[in-house]
């Protein structure tokens, strides 16, 4: 059976190797199996639950787009859009918010991390967020959707939404619950200064990072500056957990060299850290630096990437504008 595979990014401007390998590197492959039909969303509604600048959120919309193409993502094989270009989105939030339960939302612990001791401060859209995101997904029928273990709470969400509405408005398998695509190894990159810290954007040290459109040379001087510790490479599984950064690094070289981490460990286990950090950084290099200099040149063409985007929307939008005029039918609309 052919998977109907839906996903997005925010448009945060700057992205790096985390997303990369996290999430974009993934969709790459999904598009390429010839089963798959894929979706792949620049969601700029959900980049609006915390304040954006209006000038610098255009920007990153299609950053976020070039970064997708440049790392291999085609638009002739894929729907390629930015959320708020199909109203059915927002409608279809409006909704689903209706048979949504707050019990459901109370419980969503990114929200928690997200709004931190404060949250009597944040907005209403941080809060109900999850709701959009089911959105998303139950308009165009997806069967699957690539999710990090962040995520995996907010999809259980919207199965439930899904099953919820079925069942209220007596219309068995009209909104169908997806199942999650979820990568089982080092779906999550870490910190470069910190093993238990997540590979962010929002990190002060650009030094935590290997952002997609970093230099040679400044790649370079990151990997040689990464956090390692006094011990040699390792040659088994085992105490790893008490060495997250060297857990990182080895991960980060085993995705984009398309190994098992058992592989990488027989090859480098007792080696000096130098002799593995010089691998990994000409990996880097032979990899990342390629994308880093195609998004550069797409930024270039703003009307190409805008072509892309309106294009995109167009497909997305006869697919989602049916779906939310059955689901009004349904409502009484």
């Amino acid at each position: 059976m052919n998977k109907k595979i839906f996903s997005g990014v925010q448009p945060t401007g700057n992205l790096h190797l985390g997303n990369y390998l996290g999430a974009i590197k993934n969709f790459v492959q999904l598009q390429n199996d010839k089963k798959n039909n894929c979706i792949y969303c620049v969601v700029d509604l959900h980049s609006i639950t915390v304040k954006q600048d209006s000038k610098t959120l255009k920007k990153n919309i299609r950053e976020t787009t070039a970064a997708f193409i440049a790392s291999g993502l085609d638009s002739e094989k894929s729907i390629i859009f930015n959320q708020s270009a199909v109203p059915a989105h927002s409608e279809g939030a409006w909704i689903l918010g209706c048979v949504s339960r707050m019990g459901w939302l109370s419980r969503m612990t990114q929200f928690k991390e997200k709004a931190g001791k404060d949250k009597e401060k944040a907005s209403v859209g941080l809060y109900i967020y999850p709701v959009l995101m089911a959105s998303d997904i139950l308009l165009y029928d997806a069967t699957h959707v690539p999710v990090g273990d962040d995520q995996k709470q907010h999809l259980e969400l919207c199965r439930d939404i899904a099953q919820k509405f079925n069942h209220d408005f007596m219309s068995p398998n009209f909104l169908k619950p997806p199942e999650p695509l979820i990568q089982k190894e080092f779906a999550r990159i870490m910190s470069l200064k910190d093993g238990n810290s997540k590979m962010s954007k929002s990190d002060p040290s650009d030094f935590s990072r290997i952002n997609l459109t970093d230099e040679k040379d400044l790649i370079i001087n990151k990997i040689k500056k990464a956090k390692t510790d006094a011990m040699p490479m390792p040659e088994s599984t085992d105490n790893l957990d008490d060495r997250p950064e060297v857990l990182n690094l080895l991960g980060i070289y085993s995705i984009l060299s398309n190994q098992n981490i058992n592989k990488t460990k027989a090859d480098f286990g007792g080696k000096n850290f130098s002799l593995f950090k010089d691998q990994l950084t000409e990996l880097l290099i032979d990899k990342i630096i390629p994308i880093g200099k195609k998004i550069k040149d797409l930024l270039k063409d703003e009307k190409y990437l805008d072509e892309i985007l309106n294009k995109g929307a167009e497909k997305a939008d006869k697919l989602a504008s049916k779906k939310i005029e059955e689901m009004k039918t349904i409502v009484g609309f």
